[in-house]
């Protein structure tokens, strides 16, 4: 077999190369599909066991509170109890949202949105607003997750990088797309481009939205700022329940 001349590719050695990436990105959007659902059920026990006990432990110590005598050393210490095991039950719930947001699931993405949106506003010094369809949309739980991870993974850019004092997340769809962005009023840059290919995060995030068919962007805008967008393909809507049961 002839070499292929200089300057010339070998239509072999490209259909191999596009095959093999092509295999690196299903099992790459399979593993992030394992991953999110390893995560939920995680969530989930945490929830179902560790929640449950925490709260019937509160009702026991309650009930064992009102049999005690009234000795102020053992009310102090009953209401030191009572602290400990509110505080593991915060840090649980806590330990629940960031692993998986169940309102994605139970309230759908409008909701697990404007609560992301809403709490990076009240924890950092960055004006956050967000808007939304008119109309609640079902996606299929996998889109959903991916405009979600979308958004933190844009919220922390911003807190991270762009020195922004405002940042607007802005969902939108039609019949054949949905679009969401990230957008900040921050420094912006002219090699967005080379940092998001170097960016883990946004490395995973972009072979996620590619194993969904879609496509995700950064890029800096004229007279400052950047915006994360991410695009996926409009799918047929579902009921809520099938959501929720997937």
């Amino acid at each position: 077999m002839n070499a292929p001349a200089p300057g010339q590719f070998d239509p072999e050695v490209e259909r191999k190369v596009a095959a093999r990436t092509a295999d690196l990105a299903e099992l790459l959007g399979h593993l992030t599909t394992c991953w999110d659902d390893e995560r939920r059920d995680l969530a989930r026990k945490l929830h179902d066991s560790l929640g449950s006990s925490m709260t019937a432990l509160t009702m026991h110590l309650a009930l064992l509170t009102q049999q005690l005598p009234a000795d102020k050393t053992l009310q102090n210490r009953t209401a030191q109890m009572k602290t400990l095991l509110m505080n593991i039950i915060n840090t649980n719930r806590e330990m629940q949202i960031t692993i998986w947001n169940d309102k994605l699931e139970f309230l759908g993405v409008k909701a697990a949105l404007s609560e992301l949106v809403h709490e990076f506003g009240k924890l950092h010094p960055i004006t956050a607003r967000i808007s939304l369809p008119d109309e609640d949309a079902a996606y299929p739980r996998d889109q959903g997750v991916a405009l979600l991870r979308a958004c933190e993974e844009g919220l922390r850019n911003v807190l991270a990088h762009a020195h922004a004092t405002g940042v607007d997340v802005v969902l939108d769809d039609n019949d054949e797309e949905i679009m969401l962005t990230v957008r900040d009023n921050g420094i912006g840059s002219a090699d967005y481009d080379r940092k998001a290919s170097d960016c883990h995060g946004l490395r995973l995030l972009r072979a996620r939205a590619g194993y969904l068919g879609g496509r995700l962007s950064v890029t800096a805008l004229p007279g400052g700022g950047t915006a994360l967008a991410i695009i996926l393909p409009r799918q047929p809507e579902c009921p809520p329940s099938l959501i929720s049961a997937a």
